[in-house]
């Protein structure tokens, strides 16, 4: 397997890992009568997710998983664009199979509606009722510092072998502030594959999730260029 094709691979299997893990907790324990994590144990299930994926996958392909992530990187020097299209599209269908995967087992209970489906709205699909410049801005914010925090992490002079666990640190605190507001994305792709199984419109709202997290990304980025940069 060639050096492109093991770094799609891992992006494949680290957005897999995301979405699977995380949208799972919601979908399949969040609400489990008696036994639910609720919120803040959704909030921890996507912070591991990014940790264990970016210390088995990371020295792979950089453990992005996230397209704006990835666009992030670009802005910030750290990957080539050439190789862009490749993550974002690996990231994507990762994304797509994680949310099938948890459906076919989702579906297997007596009753099961999708509703929702851990996808990510604004109005009426916001969990907190929340409209779409409220939303909007919201995830330009928190993708802005997730990236700005990813840089750091992972720079030269950052302490050895610790981004894992600050990457994963700093998702599991954006969901804790902003699952209320939007379900959180930060995350294209993560957005993409439950917003074709949900059955609350999603997919008509799914351009704001495409759009702010980039836009956040890049912002971010440049932030870390121009303040933090070891150039």
């Amino acid at each position: 397997m060639n050096s492109n094709a093991k770094k799609w691979s891992a992006e494949f299997i680290g957005t897999f890992w995301l979405t699977f893990g995380g949208c799972g907790s919601a979908v399949l324990a969040a609400a489990f009568p008696g036994l639910g994590i609720g919120f803040m144990g959704v909030a921890l299930a996507f912070g591991l997710t990014v940790l264990t994926g970016a210390y088995a996958l990371g020295p792979i392909s950089g453990g992005h998983f996230n397209p704006a992530v990835s666009v992030g990187m670009v802005v910030g020097k750290r990957l080539p664009l050439a190789e862009l299209p490749g993550y974002i599209i690996a990231q994507v269908l990762g994304a797509i199979v994680g949310a099938g995967v948890l459906y076919v087992i989702a579906s297997g209970k007596a009753g099961f509606q999708a509703g929702g489906f851990a996808s990510n709205g604004y109005g009426a699909n916001s969990p907190g009722g929340y409209d779409m410049v409220s939303v909007l801005v919201c995830e330009i914010v928190m993708t802005g510092i997730f990236v700005l925090v990813i840089l750091g992490a992972t720079a030269k002079r950052a302490a050895g072998g610790f981004a894992g666990v600050a990457i994963g640190l700093c998702l599991t605190l954006i969901h804790l502030v902003s699952i209320p507001v939007s379900n959180t994305s930060v995350n294209p792709a993560r957005s993409t594959g439950p917003a074709l199984f949900a059955q609350t419109g999603a997919l008509d709202q799914l351009w704001l999730f495409w759009v702010a997290p980039i836009v956040g990304a890049i912002i971010g980025a440049l932030i870390y260029n121009a303040l933090l940069s070891e150039d």
